[in-house]
């Protein structure tokens, strides 16, 4: 579906970071118009002051639902979904596709009610402590089994938090054992259940995803495809960096980058754009989240181009996630221009404070047109 133009374009000066050099570059993309399948919007002022960013670029998002407290019924999710739409412009296109978050307590039959209604798009699992406003998730597998067990039946599917909690675990092997100690032996035990590993940051879920036959995809963020643990921790700690799940070594950003710009299907574009205010993140015990809803085109862009893959970025970001949860692309597109540099807002005010835009650490050439 995408159609692009252009010469050649040199090389591109920032081979250091983002570590490949461009066979070929278009200097203007058009693609369906993309979607996020991994979105925080938040409640209240926050929500009003960021839906509309991500409203002006994507067709749709999958909402996360950990609120608090957390969005848990179907009837929640309808409510939380109005919310949403009364803060985003009348005229908008934009569709928030809701989920439920998993409990230990959660009723299968409402699950089915909300997904038959077309209320809910997905369940969300966190198991509990993993994350922002993740205390009320899951501790005991097993306990969920029969709910996951139904949801195989509807064709309802999982998005993962793929992280233990276990103290004892060093947190940058949480993913890794996540996928030994509880993925591999959910997915054994209900093998039909549809599951999104969300925000994979380690080459250990990008080849079991691979070597996955069926049932199983994942999302990549903007920011893990950017970002390496030297880029929070090294010279300072840098906290608009720090995310959960934390950014891994080189070696693991570059496989993710390798698997959004390979135009395999199983992967695809869930920012998990998670704002704070600049006040929580700065905090002594400061919250997890980059902002990236406003620049994440421009940032994906950047990278693809860098690989010489502008030609996969449609598939990344409008065609493979609709693919796996059964939907249609976009109807309408959005164009891409290369030129001066982008400027982007530092950061976004909302009534609770500054909210601060993701800074990539190099120039963005690419805007949405």
């Amino acid at each position: 579906m995408g159609i692009w133009q252009g010469e050649p374009s040199g090389q591109f000066p920032l081979r250091g970071v983002m570590g490949s050099m461009p066979k070929q570059s278009p200097d203007r993309l058009t693609i369906a118009r993309p979607d996020d399948w991994h979105l925080h919007l938040r409640d209240g002022a926050m929500m009003q002051a960021v839906a509309p960013h991500t409203a002006a670029h994507f067709g749709r998002a999958i909402i996360m639902p950990n609120l608090v407290p957390p969005v848990v019924t179907g009837a929640q999710a309808a409510a939380y979904r109005e919310r949403i739409m009364a803060a985003l412009p009348e005229d908008t296109p934009f569709r928030p596709l809701m989920t439920c978050y998993l409990t230990e307590e959660t009723d299968a039959n409402d699950l089915e009610i909300a997904h038959r209604d077309g209320i809910i798009t997905a369940v969300k699992l966190y198991p509990a402590g993993a994350t922002t406003n993740s205390a009320s998730g899951v501790s005991d597998f097993d306990k969920v089994r029969p709910v996951l067990e139904r949801m195989a039946d509807m064709g309802l599917p999982l998005c993962v938090h793929g992280e233990v909690t276990d103290p004892d675990v060093d947190i940058f092997d949480r993913e890794a054992v996540f996928i030994d100690k509880v993925l591999k032996p959910i997915r054994k035990k209900v093998p039909d259940l549809k599951v999104i590993m969300e925000h994979v940051t380690t080459q250990n879920a990008v080849d079991y995803v691979r070597d996955s036959r069926s049932n199983l995809a994942a999302t990549i963020t903007t920011h893990h495809l950017i970002i390496n643990r030297n880029h929070i921790l090294a010279g300072g700690i840098k906290p608009h960096y720090y995310c959960l799940p934390v950014a891994k070594r080189e070696k693991h950003r570059i496989a993710l980058v390798q698997a959004a710009i390979s135009g395999d299907k199983r992967f695809f574009l869930g920012t998990d754009s998670a704002p704070h205010t600049d006040a929580n993140k700065l905090l002594p015990c400061g919250c997890a989240g980059c902002f990236t809803a406003i620049n994440t085109l421009s940032c994906l862009a950047e990278v693809f181009d860098a690989a010489g893959k502008m030609d996969k970025l449609e598939n990344f970001t409008s065609l493979a996630g609709p693919r796996y949860y059964g939907l249609e692309p976009n109807d309408d597109t959005v164009t891409l221009i290369k030129g001066d540099p982008v400027s982007y807002p530092s950061s976004v005010e909302t009534a609770d404070g500054p909210v601060t835009v993701f800074d990539p650490g190099f120039p963005l050439h690419w805007r949405v047109q």
